[in-house]
């Protein structure tokens, strides 16, 4: 016999009425303000937009400038900058890793002076409004624990992601639209995009982020089937309603109460969806600013619009998945496709923010799960590549209380190793939700027996990256 069953039958089902009540109220709180009911602080951002580029960006051929690897090209990486680090088998003999400096023109941009590769001249364009952080570091060394990391504060899938730990604290703000989404560029190769990235682990499942497909509907069934008018569907979930709120008097189980909510936001969706995803009244000069992919749906630069329109209809977290970052071959050749694919439509995410008045409460964050090797993965060719590189890496975040046109931490010359005010990925998620009004230490739920959050029991908030 289980707790809800014993509380059920035994003291005349007093247990049970109670444990009834405690979640209904538990559940209208959520659904109104979040659990939280208000931040504990007043917040700085009241939204995030997260640009994640899966796989593993180069920080050495796209922010962090290393002349001593082009100087010292083809050398032997030296013993004491490794250190006793493990490489991934993908590195082959690894008695012998020659460094590889960067092919590509380094110039200062913005009045911290911080170096950008010429394959990002929009991102370039922004340095005053940006804040660079170079020092980021990590455990995870290959990509699935990697991401998982980011996007759910543990290496193990399994945990609330980021955004539906927003949701549950906060609730939404738009009752027309779900409080997290997530859009993904098509026709990615690179690692798998599971759904537990964006899932609610062990939280209500009413706070899983919506994912909006590549296609002009980016929700499937937006439009009632042929002969089912509005009033017909209204009448069919009023009837379902009324059978789940029966069944929760029974069994008051908080998945059945999600249910219920699925279906409402769904029915509000048909309407409020087509109107956040057309930009049929976005004029020429702003599509023109994000570029000539944002037309095609599902695009970097037509996510980035979504994220900008679904932004100013207050979605409280919004998803956007770029994938094929991980060049263990053909650097030279791929890595400029993929900035060429995201430089100017981050940039004009910013900009476009920015001159509607959004970008002083909206965090917008780009980074991907680790960085990449300062040596070259085999032998040193033209179309070399490079492996997996936890130990430093770069990311950069926008708006939202950011001190704007500055660059935070540094690497040693080599680019191997954090020389100067490291980040880690629970101090990273520490500092968002700090941004948000949260205290990442009091945003807590409790499952089989421990209160679990976000950045688990490390983290602290990185006061540098702060205005």
């Amino acid at each position: 016999m289980n707790r809800r069953t014993l509380l059920n039958r035994f003291g005349m089902g007093l247990g049970g009425v109670a444990l009834a009540e405690m979640l209904s109220k538990e559940q209208a709180q959520a659904a109104d303000a979040g659990i939280l009911g208000a931040p504990h602080a007043a917040p700085k951002a009241k939204r995030i937009i997260y640009l994640f580029m899966s796989g593993g960006p180069s920080h050495l051929d796209l922010y962090d400038y290393k002349p001593l690897l082009n100087q010292r090209h083809g050398e032997q990486l030296p013993d004491s900058v490794r250190g006793t680090q493990r490489l991934t088998g993908m590195s082959g003999n690894q008695s012998s890793i020659p460094m590889v400096g960067s092919p590509f023109k380094f110039t200062q941009h913005g009045q911290a002076g911080g170096w950008y590769s010429d394959l990002l001249p929009h991102t370039a364009s922004i340095a005053d409004d940006i804040c660079v952080v170079r020092s980021m570091f990590t455990e995870s060394i290959n990509h699935g624990p990697g991401v998982t990391f980011f996007q759910t504060g543990s290496q193990i899938a399994g945990r609330p992601s980021m955004g539906a730990w927003l949701s549950y604290g906060l609730g939404a703000q738009n009752e027309n639209l779900p409080s997290f989404t997530v859009l993904i560029t098509k026709g990615k190769g690179g690692q798998p995009l599971g759904a537990h990235l964006w899932g609610t682990g062990f939280l209500p499942t009413k706070h899983q982020g919506v994912l909006f497909r590549a296609a002009k509907d980016p929700v499937l069934y937006l439009g009632n089937p042929e002969g089912v008018s509005a009033g017909s569907r209204r009448m069919m979930l009023d009837r379902l309603r009324e059978l789940h709120e029966h069944q929760f008097a029974g069994t008051p189980d908080v998945e059945i109460s999600s249910r219920i909510d699925h279906y409402e936001m769904a029915y509000r969706m048909q309407s409020s969806i087509p109107e956040a995803t057309g930009i049929e009244d976005e004029p020429q000069s702003i599509l023109d600013m994000y570029g000539p992919d944002v037309r095609t749906p599902g695009t970097f630069a037509a996510n980035c619009l979504q994220a900008r329109r679904l932004a100013e209809r207050g979605v409280r977290f919004i998803q956007l998945y770029h994938q094929d970052w991980d060049h263990h071959g053909g650097l030279p050749g791929n890595l400029p496709k993929l900035a060429k694919e995201t430089d100017q439509a981050s940039a004009a995410l910013i900009k476009d923010l920015k001159q509607r008045g959004l970008l002083d409460d909206t965090l917008v964050v780009w980074g991907g799960e680790f960085g990449r090797t300062n040596y070259c993965q085999g032998k040193i060719s033209a179309n070399f590549g490079r492996d997996h590189h936890p130990r430093c890496f770069t990311a950069w975040m926008a708006g939202g209380g950011i001190k704007p046109g500055s660059v935070y931490g540094e690497t040693d010359e080599f680019g191997y190793n954090v020389a100067k005010d490291g980040v880690h990925i629970h101090d990273f998620h520490a500092t968002l939700l700090h941004l948000l009004g949260i205290d990442h230490e009091r945003l807590t739920y409790k499952f089989q027996g421990r209160r679990y959050r976000l950045t688990d029991v490390h983290g602290h908030v990185v006061k540098g990256l702060l205005a």
